[in-house]
């Protein structure tokens, strides 16, 4: 990636909250941990999931947060919308933004959304087809970029078909998640190879969880390729529920040192990141996964 290039890291708070957090965490803390990931400067926030509240109770309060929360201009808030019924209480509680989430994985498209990714398909081309006539954006999320915990690694053909689609039916931006985190440099640089002769490059971005240490390395083979949007998650939280034993996506702070360190330009306060990684790190009594934080802990 030319370092003359701002980087964008984008906060996937309101997937780690949906997908690694078991406890109901107050709207309140909620509201106050995105105003926190404002003020230091992320320009991508996701704020929540209007995911169903039978499925996910920890989600139920969608509509309370992201009325609730202070938008700063020139910063993006969407949220996730896995098919027609999510996009409308989306749009019905303020959203100006929206993202689906497909899967390269035919079983974990299943295991994540109850449907085929043929099927998930046609869901969001509903939704794309909507938000088009609302003048709405939507980014697409693919899950199991590099693996699935129920069918191993995955090809990247496959991942190229399913961006490609995405793209095709309107996705501004396509996030590529190594879910469960198994990817290295080596299938990361093979992976978007492939799906980079379907979409340009400047519409992808990559979205890496840490559980073998490789989310770093994955993200820097994708800066050298000229990818710069990476999704991140304040401390390391998340995971996936249906993919026992991964861990939570890449931790912004640490993601932010390595690009700093780079002479990269971000636009983002470390300092700030790291103290909104403190406050939801007490709220939820756990530890932080952030390498920084841990590291300025012991120095203090």
């Amino acid at each position: 990636c030319d370092r003359r290039r701002k980087v964008a890291i984008q906060s996937c708070k309101g997937l780690f909250m949906y997908s690694g957090i078991s406890e109901i965490v107050p709207t309140g803390v909620k509201i106050q941990l995105i105003d926190m990931l404002s003020g230091a400067g992320l320009p991508v926030i996701e704020a929540t999931s209007f995911v169903s509240s039978k499925w996910v109770p920890q989600m139920a309060d969608h509509a309370d947060v992201l009325r609730g929360i202070h938008k700063a201009p020139h910063i993006h808030y969407p949220v996730l919308t896995p098919n027609m019924q999510g996009f409308q209480d989306a749009v019905a509680a303020g959203a100006t933004e929206v993202a689906v989430f497909g899967s390269a994985s035919e079983t974990f498209s299943q295991k994540n959304i109850n449907c085929s990714t043929d099927e998930s398909m046609l869901r969001f081309e509903e939704v794309t087809s909507a938000a088009k006539q609302r003048q709405i954006p939507v980014r697409g999320y693919i899950s199991c970029a590099l693996g699935c915990p129920y069918e191993g690694h995955t090809e990247p053909s496959k991942v190229a078909e399913v961006a490609k689609r995405l793209y095709g039916m309107g996705c501004y931006e396509i996030s590529l998640g190594d879910t469960i985190g198994v990817g290295t440099p080596g299938s990361m640089l093979k992976m978007l190879q492939s799906v980079m002769k379907e979409v340009p490059t400047d519409a992808l971005a990559v979205h890496c969880h840490d559980t073998y240490g490789q989310a770093l390395p994955n993200i820097l083979t994708a800066l050298q390729l000229g990818i710069c949007v990476v999704d991140s998650a304040v401390a390391g939280l998340g995971g996936c529920p249906y993919a026992q034993g991964s861990t939570g996506n890449v931790s912004t702070e640490d993601v932010l040192y390595m690009l700093h360190g780079m002479g990269i330009e971000t636009g983002v306060n470390l300092a700030k990141v790291v103290e909104a990684g403190d406050f939801i790190c007490s709220a939820l009594h756990r530890k932080t996964n952030s390498k920084v934080a841990q590291a300025r802990d012991r120095t203090l």
